[in-house]
């Protein structure tokens, strides 16, 4: 992209001068016409030469201003206006027009092709005593105060005096078909609303600080070795969802019966002296398994299943509740312990 060169003329607190005018080689149609259209007097515009002298002078003239746009402002602080119930009377007696004026610095028809507008002293001034007694008047108000409030207005204006001399309309090189005689002229086509824009957003809002940051002690994560985790981990959580539900106890079946051994004291037969010998059912030991030998086969089938043992009290349990009196009669009587069930359950065990 061509660097964008205006001249001196176009710089903030700059005064204006003779304005800079860059033309092709070969002068547009509509130039020619528009600088015939204007001047009274009939000049000759045969050449570039001449079409640069004739535009330079025309628009280097103390009456070639030209009407950007126009906007409407209070006239006064908002406290101080006329409140009224016809709002076509509250407009005329508390709003104002300030039309925004300007003057060409800058034409180039080689690059660019535009044309440069830089305002007018008297609208810069009219800018600037709006903003300081109306606008910053309205956002002093609406904002709340703080200690350095006074020193932030203060800055607020400086730098819209620095934007508003700055400022530079920039548009294409066709506006030149809306300049009159002397040089004077209006943009058409709906220009004025880029420049209304523009200068509107210059007016820019008085920021309060922005709230302190209080810092939040927050306390430092428990890790599981700290003496305080003691709740970080809760291992009954996992260990309850392990656990079986609940069962009632009329609802289980048992695989075996329970029996009730009595102590020395009760005089209900004993659960010994009721069983005969036939009623148990002792498994035979399992033999020794030993894999047959077979080539064709790299598997062998598991070792049958045996039958559970069943869950009887040992010798020494009722050894330890009856003595052992209550052992060797409750066995002799009902086992036959001396008739060789002895032996039989030695070895089994």
């Amino acid at each position: 992209m061509p660097i964008q060169l205006l001249p001196a003329s176009a710089a903030a607190f700059a005064p204006r001068s003779t304005v800079n005018i860059v033309l092709n080689s070969k002068v547009e149609p509509w130039l020619t016409q528009t600088l015939k259209r204007i001047n009274r007097v009939k000049r000759p515009l045969n050449s570039v030469q001449q079409h640069t002298r004739c535009l330079t002078e025309t628009l280097s003239g103390s009456n070639a201003i030209w009407s950007l746009c126009s906007i409407m402002v209070p006239k006064a602080p908002d406290s101080e206006l006329r409140k009224d119930p016809n709002p076509l009377v509250e407009a005329i007696f508390n709003y104002q027009v300030i039309h925004i004026e300007a003057y060409v610095v800058h034409v180039d028809m080689v690059s660019q092709h535009e044309v440069a507008f830089k305002l007018t002293p008297e609208t810069i001034e009219a800018l600037t005593e709006y903003h300081k007694d109306i606008y910053s008047v309205d956002v002093a108000a609406s904002t709340w105060n703080w200690p350095e409030k006074e020193a932030q207005l203060k800055k607020l204006q400086d730098e819209f005096i620095q934007a508003v001399n700055r400022y530079v309309f920039r548009t294409g090189a066709r506006a030149l078909e809306g300049m009159e005689e002397e040089g004077a002229g209006e943009l058409l086509e709906g220009r004025g609303e880029d420049v209304k824009s523009a200068i509107m957003g210059l007016f820019l809002p008085l920021l309060p600080p922005p709230p302190r940051i209080v810092d939040v002690v927050r306390p430092a994560p428990l890790l599981p070795s700290s003496p305080g985790a003691s709740n970080w981990w809760q291992p009954g959580h996992h260990i309850l969802q392990s656990q079986p539900a609940h069962v009632e106890s009329w609802r289980t079946v048992h695989s075996t019966p329970s029996p009730t051994i009595a102590t020395c004291g009760e005089t209900q037969p004993s659960f010994w002296s009721t069983m005969g010998l036939d009623a148990v059912q002792l498994p035979s030991p399992t033999p020794s398994f030993s894999q047959p030998f077979n080539t064709t086969s790299q598997y062998y089938s598991p070792p049958p299943a045996t039958a559970p043992i069943p869950a009887l009290p040992l010798p020494s349990v009722l050894a330890q509740q009856c003595g052992s009196s209550a052992v060797h009669g409750g066995f002799s009587s009902g086992f036959g312990w001396d008739s060789g069930f002895a032996p039989q359950y030695a070895a089994f065990t």
